[in-house]
């Protein structure tokens, strides 16, 4: 019976990281994959039963699991952020969230005869969409920026706004019915709310301090923070009945408003843990589903479906959208995107549970009702978001556009150069001073690992299909290399070469990586770093039939350094050492050129007191 056990567990963690390959493989959101698996596993085969395999520990770990998720994310949830990112997001969470929770209860009451009081927690959980749904689907669907833009931050903030209501709903239900009256009611759930926000706030607040003045080693910051979470969770329940998931938000939501306090790799740290206990969750929850269960709400699921995609989503876009810019062709595009995620899920299957518990017996139809909702939203639209958008014409056009990894001085320059002509250019670095630089240059840049799951929600990669290595760092040269490979395919990464070491280590490095070698005729990053710091300058160049090719190549003397071209048609080519052009009239020309051509430097040489020459006479 043990062996069984053991194989059963690891079988889920084999099974989740599968989930996880196949969505990124795919482009698509993973949960549609564990959730696939979980009912593949559980009510199709009955090869898992986490009833019978957990016992009575099952629901304790789900309530663990979903506290971690709710603190993660609401350690995204920063109001600075929330203020820049315009009147249609501020809108939207507010209005978006008010609309569809009250449609989506008034019909699921109606429509499926539900309690006012599961259906309310219903439309309220239902108002989550979250970063990790929405992300894969804009990388496959590529709207436009502003619509990429509004559609990934309304995803990041309410996801812990969402769940913070749904938890409020949940409060309440649970201190209605412990109370005979209605003032001892009003008296629990203000206890709830109140041990909630001051214990949170205390926590988040000693936590932070914590980490600020490093009062702990740097190696337990992460599993630290965790543990602390977790016990401030068990501790809040205690005080007061089911207050822990309000605390571990209110906590995550203090940590990230508080200045200088680390949290970046306290959500790098999520990353391992997503995928060995969140992926196992989800399959684990997508297991205990009963077909029985969503076939008893029979045509009423529909009729709720298409009420929550048809009326809710559109009225809630088009109120949101009163004061803005957006045209009819926007507004509905963004009408037809709301998948629902990952919290969703989790905070159902607890509630649903607690409430059975305390006498709810139909809230057990909160679980499949919730599971259909994400699986119908995410299913539909990451099938027909693309096509929707091109219909639309609010598709992005061709990722001609550059992601830089690396915002040193020579990648700076270079962005600079790209920007001043309109090529949509981000810049990417581990290093604090590098990013500080690029924005006050007003470079559009990211901080941290462009690898890193955190990146995958938070970095825009709208109308960007190429990576420039401008990196010093070879590591996270190799890594960002075998990732933005499977991301923008072959032909469209390139690095720089080695320099002396090449030939040696050639044989050591990977076919895949030694393909993307020989950006800007195979010179090393310490040789185009010299360049930049001796004063050589990025020059644009249009040629003409009086201006050749030969005749830019003699005015630097062959000393200038050819890195992009552009074409009549206006589209942009990184030059390599194995790539060939025949550069003719209307063509532009990129390139690192000497401060100065060498013939005017040798001219003002000969006449020292004679006016300045023009040190870029290069054709407009």
């Amino acid at each position: 019976m043990s062996v069984s056990i053991v194989l059963i567990l690891a079988s889920i963690g084999v099974l989740s990281l599968f989930c996880q390959w196949l969505a990124w493989r795919l482009r698509v959101p993973a949960i549609l994959f564990l959730l696939a698996g979980g009912i593949v596993a559980g009510p199709v085969m009955g090869w898992l039963e986490p009833q019978q395999l957990f016992g009575d520990l099952l629901f304790p770990l789900v309530s663990l699991a979903v506290a971690v998720i709710l603190f993660e994310g609401s350690l995204t949830l920063r109001y600075q952020e929330i203020k820049g990112h315009g009147v249609m997001v501020r809108n939207l969470v507010p209005i978006g969230s008010i609309v569809t929770c009250t449609i989506g209860t008034l019909t699921a009451h109606w429509v499926l005869d539900i309690s006012w009081e599961i259906a309310l927690l219903f439309g309220a959980i239902s108002i989550v969409t979250g970063p990790t749904v929405i992300a894969p689907l804009l990388r496959s669907v590529k709207p436009v920026s502003k619509l990429a833009n509004i559609l990934r931050w309304e995803g990041i903030i309410i996801d812990p706004v969402g769940a913070l209501l749904a938890v409020l709903v949940f409060e309440g239900i649970v201190s209605w019915g412990q109370g005979n009256v209605f003032e001892h009611s009003l008296y629990i759930f203000g206890t709830t709310i109140l041990v909630g926000v001051v214990i949170g706030g205390a926590a988040g607040w000693l936590n932070g301090i914590a980490l600020r003045k490093h009062l702990i080693p740097q190696y337990l910051h992460n599993a630290g923070t965790l543990t602390f979470m977790l016990g401030v969770y068990a501790l809040s329940n205690e005080l007061a009945h089911e207050s822990g998931l309000l605390t571990v938000t209110v906590m995550g939501i203090w940590m990230a408003n508080m200045k200088q306090v680390p949290i970046e790799s306290i959500l790098e740290f999520k990353e391992s843990l997503s995928v060995l206990l969140i992926s196992a969750l989800f399959i684990i929850l997508a297991a205990r589903i009963e077909f029985a269960a969503i076939a008893s709400l029979g045509w009423g699921l529909v009729i709720l479906l298409a009420v929550l995609i048809l009326v809710a989503r559109p009225l809630s876009i088009f109120l949101s959208a009163i004061g803005t810019n957006l045209n009819l062709r926007e507004k509905l595009f963004l009408s037809w995107v709301a998948p629902r995620g990952i919290v969703a899920a989790a905070v159902s299957a607890l509630f649903a549970f607690q409430l059975q518990k305390i006498g709810y017996e139909n809230a057990g139809v909160l679980v499949p009702l919730v599971f259909m909702v994400i699986i119908a939203t995410v299913t539909l639209q990451s099938l027909t978001a693309r096509p929707i958008a091109q219909l639309l014409k609010v598709d992005e056009p061709a990722d001609y556009g550059f992601l830089i990894l690396g915002a040193n001085a020579v990648a700076r320059q270079i962005g600079l150069a790209l920007q001043k002509l309109d090529v949509p250019v981000t810049l990417t670095d581990t290093n604090w001073e590098n990013v500080r630089q690029a924005r006050m240059e007003n470079l559009h840049v990211y901080f941290g690992n462009p690898v890193s799951e955190h990146a995958s929600t938070h970095l825009d990669l709208t109308g960007i299909g190429n990576l420039l290595v401008i990196s010093p760092y070879k590591q996270l040269n190799s890594l960002a290399t075998y990732h933005f490979l499977d991301w923008f395919g072959t032909g469209s990464v390139y690095s720089l070469s080695e320099g002396d070491q090449d030939q040696k280590a050639r044989h050591q490095t990977a076919e895949k990586i030694q393909q993307t070698r020989g950006l800007f005729g195979d010179i090393s990053y310490a040789k185009l770093a010299s360049m930049v710091s001796k004063g050589y300058q990025f020059k644009t160049t249009q040629l003409s039939e009086t201006f050749t090719y030969e005749h830019f190549r003699e005015q630097y003397d062959h000393q200038a350094l050819l890195m992009f071209v552009i074409d009549p048609r206006e589209r942009i080519y990184a030059v390599t050492a194995d790539t060939t052009f025949k550069l003719e009239k209307g063509w532009k020309l990129i390139s690192l050129v000497p401060s100065q051509p060498p013939k005017e430097r040798k001219e003002k040489e000969k006449d020292s007191n004679g006016p300045a020459a023009d040190p870029s006479p290069l054709p407009a």
